[in-house]
């Protein structure tokens, strides 16, 4: 049935859970990016070190990778809801402790690294089961829209969370603790009220092959394979986030708020494209067009390297994220429309260890790139690979380059 683009949107503003979800996201994420502002800020205070910013985001991935398949496995058995609560007052904890830290004046190099771990610890409990919900809250129909829209509040996070702890921060980086703290417990509250029909799966013991389903799945879903593993690739190639501090300060000569209007920027890019995909869905040539927006994402890397303009660092930089919120919901849609509801949480597992490396392993690879070539060379070195990397996934998974449109798969013995 064929519905209108304004009552298809007014459906799912009616969908009560799913708001709720995406509110939790809102806070959570807001008060997740300022942490971040002020952990990178802090520990290049401390320190003045290319490598250490990259080890911030190695600790959040090293144990993302241990717990991540068996995170996908408690999301499949467990409230997916309740998981995401305890998840965001974990964290709520850890910006608790950085607060009295920074107030105390005992802030130091390991203590930001062992909330880096802590962190990288309960992420991949809270994207396998946050990723898992959000088909259970909507209709299928709904679906692609209801991943564009969580991604506007999502993008919203990104640009107002560094934006507002660089300007907090002014003020000490114990505020922006504390304020990240309010955010994450009012997250917290929504997910633990947050009701959907959850059906607990048959007991069955947990083994290898219960764990590893998830791989397996994706293994021999190439067009999945194809749109997740070059997220994988691009994104470790080309991000450059962690390198922010060394060109707000050494390169642009711009101060804590400038460093949260850059980290803020891709946001800007994303959140407008967004919008669009909310209101006006992909329909035709959709693997085309992911290769070609993950191609640009790359350009804009170099032409942000190469710039010693902060307005133009700023237009490059949100492109860059408009192109790869393209790649987000045309892979997260792939993902779910492609994956039964009793897998999602494996699966999802799996894909949060391939966007955990493009992103806290992309960081570490930024730093230690940039301890050899320096921070310049390193964006550049980074985003020609991503351009690289599209024109390779075209030919190694034409079915993936060749996909038309964002649709469940017929089922078998149908035409």
């Amino acid at each position: 049935m064929s519905i209108a683009a304004d009552a298809s949107f007014r459906h799912l503003m009616a969908q009560r859970a799913f708001l709720r979800l995406w509110l939790a996201r809102l806070t959570g994420t807001t008060a997740n990016q300022m942490l971040m502002v002020a952990v990178g800020w802090q520990m290049y205070d401390l320190t003045g070190s290319a490598w250490d910013l990259g080890l911030i985001g190695l600790y959040q991935f090293a144990p993302a990778l241990l717990l991540s398949l068996w995170a996908g496995h408690v999301a499949d058995r467990h409230h997916r809801g309740r998981i995401v609560a305890c998840c965001l007052a974990a964290q709520c904890a850890a910006a608790l402790v950085l607060m009295q830290a920074s107030r105390t004046q005992w802030a130091s190099r390991e203590l930001l690294l062992g909330v880096s771990l802590l962190l990288g610890s309960v992420r991949p409990f809270q994207m396998s089961a946050q990723q898992a919900l959000t088909p259970l809250l909507v209709p299928l129909a709904l679906l692609q829209r209801a991943m564009a829209f969580s991604a506007v509040g999502l993008q919203a996070a990104i640009i107002g969370g560094p934006a507002l702890g660089g300007l907090i921060f002014i003020a000490g980086a114990d505020k922006v603790y504390g304020t990240g703290a309010v955010l994450l417990a009012l997250g917290c509250l929504l997910m633990w009220r947050l009701r959907y029909r959850h059906v607990p799966p048959p007991l069955e013991p947990v083994s290898l092959q219960t764990v590893l389903a998830g791989v397996r799945f994706i293994w021999h879903r190439k067009v999945v394979l194809g749109a997740i593993s070059l997220d994988l690739f691009a994104v470790l190639l080309g991000g450059a986030t962690a390198l922010l501090p060394m060109f707000a300060r050494d390169i642009l000569h711009v101060g804590p708020e400038g460093l949260g209007l850059l980290r803020g920027a891709p946001a800007a890019g994303a959140l407008a494209v967004s919008i669009v995909l909310s209101r006006w869905p992909l329909r035709r040539r959709v693997g085309r067009t992911l290769l070609i927006a993950v191609a640009l994402f790359g350009g804009c890397m170099i032409a942000f390297g190469l710039s010693t303009s902060f307005a133009l660092s700023l237009a490059a930089l949100a492109i860059s994220g408009g192109a790869d919120m393209i790649s987000v919901v045309v892979r997260q849609t792939l993902v779910q429309l492609e994956t039964p509801d009793g897998m999602r949480g494996r699966v999802g597992a799996v894909n949060s260890v391939f966007i955990g490396a493009s992103n806290q392993l992309g960081e570490f690879e930024s730093g230690a790139t940039a301890a050899l070539l320096g921070p310049v060379g390193s964006v550049l070195a980074g985003g020609i690979g991503t351009v690289l990397v599209a024109l390779t996934w075209w030919r190694l998974f034409p079915a993936l380059a060749w996909r038309d449109r964002l649709e469940a798969p017929a089922p078998k013995g149908t035409s």
